[in-house]
């Protein structure tokens, strides 16, 4: 949905491709490379893309660690998850000579060194796209006022089996639901950050407080394939999910289906690109990363998949049903209350995971 000074940027691909032959090699999650970008990127220039899928972050980092950071060219780690790669250093530094740096939007550029995408003063990730999890509801069912949808709104009573939620996100949304009234202050979540110790203490409420409403949850989901099963044959009819689940489900399935950031703040990621040291195909990578942040690929890659580009001037080629998902998922100051991912401290992922245990089996 970006618009900015990349707008300006060069017609795509005016030229013919320097690295135009070969192969590239590309671990992604699963609808990132549809067969429209796919064909008109290797008809451009003339590179085979060979891809291999993940469903998480944790996938990706632990095939590429037990290859030693060899096998793929490419790989879309989310920004906060860098310090995972750390070990063994599996990622090779970014080669800003071979990137098209002005196509992508500045402020994504600027913000995401803070967010993970640099270690040591080396810059280790490129932002490729961003979205949020919010709520996926049934407008049918469920009626909500502009501004009103809450993450409370998932542990309402009358709710028996219809909720659909990820674990190792529903304890932040807890966090951030219960510091915004009161019950449990964090500042808005961030204190899960600060010490194991925090963090325990407030997953531990969270915990606690899910427990006593855990007639609610109707299906817990862990991907893209698994969270829109949630709602269309799951029984659910609201959930938090990505907004992809969402928008996807309003065009694809029923138009009842919405998707809309909380009151609170939906929480935002960023996915980068990053070259694994092993990589073989360096020149091909990169011309495919200059390729995927054109504003009209870009664009693309927004109507295939309902997230957003990190590529500048995409909103004139996005179609009129993304533009207006994205209206309606970002109304008011939506955007300015992102709460977005912090990159993990030392303990963070490890304490999560033991909590996404108790909150499964509470």
């Amino acid at each position: 949905m970006a618009t900015g000074s990349a707008a300006l940027a060069a017609p795509l691909f005016a030229r013919r491709s320097l690295a135009s032959s070969g192969s590239v090699n590309v671990f992604a999650w699963g609808d990132y490379f549809q067969p429209n970008i796919v064909e008109a990127f290797e008809k451009s220039t003339g590179i085979k893309i060979n891809i291999s899928t993940y469903g998480s972050n944790e996938e990706a980092v632990s095939k590429l660690r037990a290859a030693g950071g060899k096998g793929f060219d490419l790989i879309f780690p989310s920004v906060d998850t860098r310090p995972n790669y750390d070990e063994g250093n599996l990622l090779a530094p970014i080669d800003e000579n071979r990137l098209r740096v002005d196509q992508i939007e500045a402020p994504l550029w600027r913000n995401s060194l803070t967010l993970g995408a640099a270690r040591r003063g080396k810059r280790y990730l490129i932002p490729f796209s961003w979205g949020t999890e919010g709520i996926t509801y049934d407008s049918e069912t469920h009626d909500f006022a502009p501004g009103a949808l809450s993450w409370g709104d998932l542990w309402k009573d009358g709710l028996d089996g219809k909720v659909a939620m990820r674990q190792k996100s529903v304890l932040i949304t807890l966090a951030i639901h219960l510091d915004a009234t009161g019950e449990l202050p964090s500042n808005r979540a961030m204190d899960l950050y600060k010490t194991e110790a925090d963090t325990r203490r407030i997953f531990d409420a969270c915990v606690a407080f899910a427990a006593k409403h855990k007639k609610n949850i109707g299906s817990y989901w862990n991907n893209s394939t698994e969270a829109t099963s949630a709602f269309t044959d799951g029984g659910c009819s609201i959930g938090q999910t990505w907004d992809t689940t969402g928008i996807k489900l309003h065009s694809d399935a029923a138009p009842k289906w919405r998707y809309a950031s909380p009151k609170e703040g939906a929480l935002a990621w960023m996915d980068t690109a990053a070259v694994p040291v092993g990589a073989e195909n360096i020149e091909q990578a990169y011309e495919l990363l200059n390729f995927m942040l054109t504003p009209k690929i870009g664009a693309m890659f927004a109507d295939n998949t309902g997230y957003n580009s990190a590529a500048g001037g995409t909103a004139p080629h996005l179609s009129e049903a993304s533009r207006a998902a994205f209206e309606f998922a970002y109304s008011g100051n939506a955007i300015d209350n992102l709460w977005w991912w912090p990159m993990f401290t030392p303990w963070f992922s490890t304490v999560r995971e033991e909590y996404v245990e108790k909150l499964t089996n509470a």
